[in-house]
């Protein structure tokens, strides 16, 4: 497949809508369920058409397309925190790369839990609760850690826990597609017109 800027910022709307999920799961207890739904599922999606598919179409991604522009076009201030997120994030998967048993039983943990959907949501308990134990038993342990802050009364709570890592790993998976599809860190300095251009131009699609 050859990749197109679209694709590289569509990879790289789903690690910030990762993030963003994550963010406000931590300080708020909750976050849209449809956008946890659409990064949920790209943790399934092997064999897919075109990296939209992933997401399930671009509706999907999209609150991920407005924040990827937000964050790069220097039009508004930038979080801080969003960005440790993803860089963390892009780092934890270049490290994973070197460990080849960790990326084996990631995939064969997904593909386990794979087999329930026919039974639950992308978004019950009972999934998110494997995926997560699939995050903390392959990768919480890799330094440097991502360390997530939010109110302690929403991260002592063991669904919110869940979901958390849950999205983390949805974030990593997005990081395996972005550099697929061409993407690498310099880009995040020096490309930041190609990536909100091409977020302008997907979200007109909308």
């Amino acid at each position: 497949m050859k990749y197109q800027d679209k694709d590289r910022a569509i990879a790289l709307s789903g690690i910030y809508q990762a993030t963003s999920l994550v963010q406000q799961v931590a300080r708020r207890g909750l976050a849209n369920t449809d956008s946890i739904a659409a990064n949920i599922h790209s943790l399934f999606q092997i064999d897919v058409g075109s990296v939209v598919d992933v997401y399930g179409g671009l509706n999907g991604i999209a609150p991920g397309l407005r924040l990827t522009y937000r964050q790069l076009s220097g039009n508004e201030a930038r979080d801080d925190e969003l960005t440790r997120y993803l860089l963390g994030l892009i780092h934890l998967e270049r490290k994973l790369r070197t460990h080849v048993d960790r990326l084996e039983k990631i995939r064969k943990g997904i593909n386990d839990t794979a087999r329930r959907l026919a039974h639950f949501p992308a978004t019950h308990g009972n999934i998110l609760g494997a995926l997560a134990d699939i995050y903390e038993e392959n990768v919480s342990n890799l330094m440097p850690r991502i360390m997530v802050s939010g109110e302690p009364v929403y991260l002592q709570n063991s669904d919110n826990v869940n979901r958390i890592r849950a999205l983390l790993l949805s974030g990593i998976r997005a990081a395996i597609l972005w550099r697929q599809a061409g993407g690498r860190r310099r880009q995040l300095l020096f490309s930041r017109r190609r990536y909100t251009d091409a977020c302008n131009g997907l979200l007109d699609r909308l």
